[in-house]
């Protein structure tokens, strides 16, 4: 699907909330720098590609970029 569909929309959603409900409250501001991280070419690209598949942490970080302008 596409990182702009409102099924990728809901899922940030989520994440938003699940990192607020048990860390710390995510603002987009943060938000948008955990989906920055995301891509950054270190272990935690290739951890989140592990775990979705390659591309996943490329698709995350547009699905939260769209989600917070």
């Amino acid at each position: 699907g596409s990182p702009t569909s409102e099924e990728a929309q809901t899922l940030v959603t989520t994440l938003q909330a699940f990192i607020t409900d048990h860390y710390y409250t995510c603002t987009k501001q943060i938000l948008r720098g955990l989906g920055q991280m995301y891509i950054a070419g270190d272990s935690m690209t290739e951890n989140i590609d592990n775990a979705g598949g390659s591309g996943t942490a490329e698709f995350v970080h547009q699905a939260i970029e769209f989600y917070c302008k």
